[in-house]
Parts: structure tokens; sequence; C-alpha cells
């Protein structure tokens, strides 16, 4: 069942930031949680092989010999599947010598005397000769959500056989599976017709001379490995094992437990809140445990309860959108734990004056996503000052890589209490005294979170960096950027010509009027039936359509039908990019995006609703979507800067090696000095081909590019890669060094560090799985030098933020490694010098940072 749950969902989509895959853990308690839910059991068991050494291997060494190992990305799954388990009280089961199916076998005939009903859930059809009045295989169709329910009637109505004929079947039928060899001519029509007409194997094999024909002789020729084949799909019934059915009640369940593991695997909250909602948990329900302290809340005007109280946590519920946000409640919450909660519809003007002076003022209030809540009240045209702690930034620091940091789930991983009602922040609290406890929970986080950052040596990091930035990026996001909705929307009416176009040269060439060039299935026949071309990857559904094999194949082998597909991708792709962004124009016309600062694990912001990040800088295409982002009226052109070549610059500061400094100091062009020193010929003679292979091995080596990786970016053999690479690092040993340092040290260390502390955790550098192992260590060169570049962009535009105070200019956008400022009249000259100076300034290394600006009235013509 980990092996179908491993195909049915894609390995890509789920890993832990170290690199461990997850999906087969992921699907095989999504379908344990479906099967507790549905079928209640009162007992649960689950079995597992132990390696392919069995006792059915001694008598006949082929079996299972012809299957492949697993694939990498499902090694160590197996383990986890099993850890899971444990946490969830399950019992979990195996024998050395036997296979998961005789433990199934023995538990199930062991459990028919003790009066219980039993459910077999498995992908082995062997398993239906245990199929009987109290016993039922749920076998899946698909995947592992779709379960057919195997009766005596479901078995005899498939097989025309009774379950106890099914293996008799199975032997003449043989099974490639399992390398059980067939009969030729023996098809499962004629293997089910021959046990119907003696009954079972045992009186066919006393009549093998009556049947006729080319099978009969077939048949004949084969009678020891047919009775070989028997033997082997008989399943042991009657096993020594350690644990009888009636001792499979699931144990008591340790929420703050089951919570830790699936944090550790980057699990979300609602695969979580599935299996605990089907599992017994200790003690009370999890999700009804009250909150610690007695919060209390008082019923005084808001004028007369707020002065003198100190530091307050605040929680709000509402919704969050940049320019678009409201609030309907709010809680506060004091040291003593007394609260009071606010409708800032009902407030009379006492009351409402002093809740907008308090926002307003510096007195510090702790919040849980303070941006959101900034938005919120923004809404009601309260300004919020005086953000002294953000409960989701900090745990954000602490963990980076988690897939939620929503309050109840922050809660849970560091103060191990459950939180009443999970969705509060977005959801109308029907109970306000709940609103009151997330007030409270904010309180304790920022107590406890403190403490940890402190302990970590990241809260100077926290309190400097990431916190000033909310009030920063709050900004942004409210003034948004202008947008030509025109342009873009002839932009997208010439890509869905553009689209059209392509669909159609590729269905002529195909030879098919109404091929759909989106249908994997159609694909598959055009490019490996009609056109012939080589097979790409196998997969589950035939052969692999993705980008990555079809541009391989482009590549090796060229043919107009896949340049044109290729287009449709492309074109597709900007045609549901310019829909997004059309969609997203506000009514002011311009588009707020939403920058998170909890998404990415190397400490970069990114962009949603639209993802403004995802624009392409260098095609054509993308230069002209840029070109529909103009200047606001009221203002006269739009500025932006960037770093150039930021992340190569910081390898060379933390590489301390001299050949890469001596070439920043000079002033020379990086990539042609590499070139002139990898390929032995003077600059001059840098041709641009050198050019592009120094670059992808200069970018390749911080992301832990192998050999094998860039001959495939540069489309070179591997042996050549690797006398580029060698070249490279015998000239540039100071890189090489320090790429080897860094992995060593997070192997120690547990974590990786940037200049400015961000901490990366890495335990998967100690992983005894290979795939989870490397992608840790890619993870551990890389984030030291994207979370440097991330910090130093961060420290910029807290910096040119300050600088411009008193100015009406704004800064807009953070793309990458670039800022974009929407530029007042008479303006330009200083926002200009502001901005080159101020992004300078933001770290001194140990090679000069450069700064290039441009101006214009629309984001492209701003470009430099």
């Amino acid at each position: 069942m980990a092996f179908r749950a491993f195909y049915a969902l894609p390995a890509e989509n789920f890993s832990t930031s170290g690199g461990q895959h997850t999906n087969a853990v992921y699907g095989f308690i999504s379908m344990l949680a479906n099967l507790l839910a549905e079928e209640q059991p009162t007992h649960v068991g689950v079995a597992f092989d132990v390696g392919r050494k069995t006792f059915r291997a001694e008598m006949f060494p082929a079996y299972k010999a012809q299957r492949e190992a697993a694939p990498e990305e499902f090694r160590g799954q197996v383990e986890l599947i099993e850890e899971v388990l444990h946490s969830l009280g399950i019992t979990t089961i195996k024998q050395e010598n036997y296979e998961a199916d005789d433990i199934i076998a023995t538990l199930a005939t062991a459990a028919k005397p003790l009066g219980f009903e039993t459910f077999i859930v498995t992908g082995d059809r062997d398993s239906f000769q245990l199929v009987n009045d109290t016993t039922t295989v749920l076998y899946p169709m698909r995947g592992v959500s779709t379960l057919h329910r195997f009766t005596p009637e479901a078995v005899e109505e498939k097989y025309q056989l009774t379950p106890a004929q099914y293996p008799d079947f199975a032997a003449l039928r043989g099974d490639p599976s399992d390398n059980l060899p067939n009969i030729p001519g023996v098809g499962e029509k004629t293997a089910a017709k021959w046990i119907q007409q003696y009954g079972s194997l045992e009186e066919l094999l006393a009549h093998a001379d009556e049947i006729k024909g080319k099978a009969g002789d077939a048949f004949r020729e084969r009678l020891d490995q047919v009775r070989m084949n028997r033997t082997l799909t008989q399943m042991i019934m009657d096993m020594e094992l350690p644990v009888s059915p009636d001792e499979l009640e699931p144990k008591p369940v340790d929420v703050a437990e089951v919570a830790a593991k699936f944090d550790d695997l980057e699990f979300g909250a609602n695969l979580r809140e599935r299996i605990l909602a089907v599992v017994k948990t200790q003690g009370e329900n999890p999700t009804e445990q009250p909150v610690a302290a007695e919060v209390v809340v008082d019923k005084l005007k808001l004028a007369e309860w707020l002065p003198g109280r100190g530091p307050l946590a605040v929680a709000l519920a509402g919704t969050g959108a940049p320019a678009a946000g409201d609030v309907h409640s709010l809680a506060l919450i004091d040291a003593e734990a007394h609260a009071l909660i606010v409708d800032p519809a009902d407030l009379d003007e006492a009351d409402d004056h002093a809740l907008g002076e308090w926002l307003r003022s510096p007195e510090p209030k702790f919040f849980h996503d303070a941006k959101a809540a900034w938005h919120m009240l923004a809404g009601r045209g309260y300004e919020v000052k005086g953000i002294a702690f953000d409960t989701a930034l900090a745990a954000y620091v602490l963990r980076p890589g988690q897939r939620t940091y929503a309050l109840a789930d922050v809660y849970q991983r560091h103060l191990k209490k459950t939180l009443a009602s999970a969705d509060a922040q977005l959801s109308l609290l029907t109970d306000n005294t709940e609103l009151a406890d997330h007030a409270h929970a904010i309180w304790e986080l920022t107590q406890e979170l403190t403490k940890e950052l402190q302990s970590i040596d990241s809260y100077e990091l926290f309190a400097d960096l990431e916190l000033p930035l909310v009030d920063v990026l709050a900004r942004m996001e409210a003034a948004g950027i202008a947008v030509s909705v025109d342009t873009l929307e002839e932009q997208r009416d010439t890509f869905v010509e553009m689209v059209a176009d392509e669909e159609a040269a590729a269905r002529e060439l195909a030879g098919d009027p109404t091929l759909n060039l989106s249908s994997p299935k159609q694909l598959q026949v055009v490019l490996f039936e009609t056109l012939g071309m080589p097979k790409t990857k196998k997969t589950k559904t035939g052969y692999s359509t993705a980008a990555k094999e079809i541009e391989q194949l482009a590549v090796n082998h060229p043919h107009p039908f896949l340049d044109h597909l290729l287009a449709h991708r492309e074109y597709q792709k900007m045609k549901t990019t310019l829909d997004g962004l059309i969609k997203s124009v506000g009514g002011d016309g311009r588009i707020h995006t939403t920058f998170n600062q909890t998404v990415a694990s190397t400490g970069r912001l990114s962009s949603t609703e639209p993802n403004l990040q995802n624009i392409p800088v260098r095609t054509p295409a993308g230069r002209r979507i840029r070109a529909a982002f103009m200047v606001g009226s009221g203002y006269e052109t739009l500025l932006t800067a960037d770093y150039s070549q930021i992340e190569m610059r910081v390898m060379a500061h933390l590489s301390e090696d001299p050949g890469l400094i001596s070439a920043y100091q000079s002033g020379e062009d990086l990539h042609n000095y590499v070139g002139s020193r990898v390929f032995d010929v003077p600059v001059s003679e840098v041709t641009p081909e050198l050019r592009r292979r120094v670059k992808a091995m200069s970018y390749g080596l911080v992301y832990g590019l192998s050999a094998f990786g860039l001959a495939g970016q540069l489309d070179i053999s591997a042996g050549e890669a690797k006398k580029i690479m060698d070249a490279y690092f015998e000239r540039f040993g100071g890189v090489r060094r320090y790429l080897s340092t860094v992995v060593e040290q997070a192997r120690k260390d547990g974590y990786t560090a940037t200049l400015f502390g961000r901490r990366r955790y890495l335990p998967e550098l100690l992983s005894d799985n290979r795939v989870a192992r490397e992608n840790a260590e890619r993870a551990a060169l890389n984030a030291p030098i994207q979370g440097t570049a991330a910090d130093i962009i961060k420290v910029a535009m807290l910096r040119v933020d300050a600088a411009l105070e008193g100015m009406k200019s704004r800064m807009l956008l953070q793309v990458h490694d670039e800022l974009v400022v929407e530029v007042a009249p008479g303006e330009l000259h200083d926002v200009r010098e502001i901005l080159e100076r101020e992004m300078n300034a933001a770290i001194t290394l140990r090679v000069p940072l450069e700064v290039s600006a441009g101006s214009g009235e629309n984001w492209d013509l701003a470009a430099h």
C-alpha cells in the first residue's frame, strides 16, 4: 500500500526542506485516515516485509528476483511510516524470512474463532484466498483512494471461482509481479475454465493426460513448475506472532508527539486534523482542551480599560488582504490575562478615539501575523505603530521551512498546547471568548519565542530586520502598483492567438485535427506511436510528457512537432500569467500583491495574489508584461535599482577566494575573468559560449550542481563537464575549500547560518537515505549564500525606507534583487542617490557591491 501511495502522489510535490521525500508517507497516512473514518475498526495492525530473503526465495531463487530495487525516492519512507504509526498508537508487525502477507493471513485466520469481522487492505490479489464469510479484502483500484470490496460473492463474480480455488487458478496463470512463470497459451480464461471443470488444481493434475491441444502439451511439460507456483502462492496461516488479533487495540495518542512528527515531515494541519479526529487521544479531546491560564474578559468601556495597561497582545477576526482589509472584532489582553473584546463597528466616539490613539502610539503590541492585522485595521481607517512582536514571524525565524505558521500550529509546536478554534483569524468568531483565548496564546508565545530566539542567537535578526520590515511591506502592499489593463488584455489576446497557431501547426504535423496538446494521453500516442520518437522516462500511465523530458527530447531528437509543443506550453503559461494579473487589478487600477515573509526557507520574500516574481525578466514576452506596470497619477516616473551578481559576490566574500575577490576589485566582468582562468585564454578571447559555460558553472556551484547536472545544462558530456569543474576548482581553490567546509560544518552544527545569523536546520544531513542526504547537502551549500543575499536586500529596504522619510516618493515592489520605487515630481535625482547609497551601505563585504538603477514611465523602460 505504501508503494501504491508512492506512485499515486508526485514525489516532487512532497519532500521536506532538507530533501527527504514524503509522498508515500503522506499517501499512506491519508488512506489510513479514510479507512479509520469509514470502517471504524476496534483493532488495527500493519504488517511490513523485512527484505528480499524469505523462505519462498530459498525454495525458488527466481521468486520476485526480477523486481528492480525500489526507486531512490521511496527509500527511507517505510521507516517513516512505521514511526508515524507508532506515534498513532498502531501496532506494526514484521517477521524475518516471511512476507507481510503471511502475517496478515495468520492474523485473519486467528481472528475468525475470536468472533472478529476482518478487513484486509492490500494490493496483493493472492490475499483473495483468505476471503470468507467474516473476512473481506479491500483491494485498491485507483491509487489508494478507491478500495473495492472483495467478499466471497465478489471474488466469484470476478473470477467465476471460490476464494479457496483462487490460489489454484493463480498457480496456473503464473504471476509476472512475483516472477512465477506462466504456461504458454494458458491465460486467465483457460486457467479459470480448467479449475471450474476439475474443481481444484489437485484434481486437474491427476487428470493432466486428458487436457487436449497445444495448451495441454505445454501444461504437461510444466507440472513441477505449476506445483511450485501453488506452494509459493499459498499463504502461511499459522505463524508464531508476537501479538494476537485481540491485542491490536490502538493505544491512546499523545497529540503533541503526533504534531511534532508531522512538523518534522512538514505536513500541513489538514492531514494531522484528519488523523487525530479518528484515533483515541490521551486525556481530553485535544480540540476541547482549555487554554492554560484563566482568561478574564472585562466588561469595561475601552477608553477606561486602556490607560496604563502596558504591552498588550492583540487577536483579530477579519480579512487581511492589502487595500481590502476589514476587522470584525478584536481582543486585547494584558500580562494578567485580563482581556477586552472590541467590535470596531459598535464603538462610540470616545472609545473609537481611544482605540485609534493607542494603535497609533509606540505602546508595544504583540500580534500573530502583524501584516494581516495592519491591513485589517487599515480597512477601518486605523494606523498601527508599535508592533513589538509577531509570533508567526518569530516561529518562522526559529524553524523556517514549516508548511504552516497558523497560530494553532505554532502554539502546538512551541508550547505543546492546543487552541480551541484553529481558524479564528479568518472566520467570524461566534464565541468572543475564543478570540480572547487567541490573544492569550499570542501573549504566552511572545514570552516563549523570545527565549527560544535568544537561545539560538537569532533575536537581533528577528527584532532588527524581520519585524521592522512588516511595516515597510504593509505600506508597499497598500500602495500597490498602477497597471494598464488595456495593455495586459491586448497581450493576452496575442497569446491566445499564438497558442491557437501552435496548436494548429502541431495538429497538422500529427495528422489529427482534434489533438489536445494539454492531454498527456493523446501526446503519448502522437510522440511515441505516430511519430515514433525515442521513449522518455516510463511512468505509471505510459511515458512521461513532462517539461523536462520533452525539452531533453527536443535537444537530442529535434522535430518541428516538439518545437510547436514547447512553444504552445510557453505561450499557454504566459496567457495564464496574464489572466491572473488582469484578475488582480483592484478598483483603484493598481495591483496589490502580498509579500510573504514566512514562505521561503532561505529568507527570501515570496509574492502571491498575484505572484510578481514569476514574470520572466529576460524573455521578450516577460518584458512586454512589465511594460504594462506603470507610474501612477501624481507621480513622475518609476525607478528600479538592483544588485548585480549579489550571490556571486557573497560567494566571493564567504569563500575568501583570492581569484574571485581580485576579479571584483579590478572591476573586470566576472564571467569573462573566470572564463579566461578556467580555459587558459586571454580575457579578450573568452567567447560568448565559453562565458555561458563558466556562468552556468559559477551559479551552479551555489546550488550544489554536480558534473552530471552541469553536463545536462550545457548539453555536453559528463566527462567534459567534469574537466571544466576540475579546471575551475584548480584556479579557484578557495571556492572548493569553502564548499566542502560549509557542508562539514553544517553536519557538525546541524544547521547553516547566513552572515546575519539566519539559521536553517538540516537534520537530513545525517540521514542514511542517500537522496535526502544529497538534497540536504545542496541546501547547506545554498542556504548561507541565498540567505545572506536575502538578508542584504531586506536591510537595504529598511535603509531606503528610512531615507525616504518626509519625501512623497515611495517603495512599491521588491522582486528578486530589485527594488521598484514610484518617484514624485522633482525628486528623481535625490531618490536615485538614496537608492544607490543605501543599497550599497547594506553590508560591507570583501568585494564591492554594485547597484545599477534606471528610470522610465513603466517597469520595462525603467530596467537598466
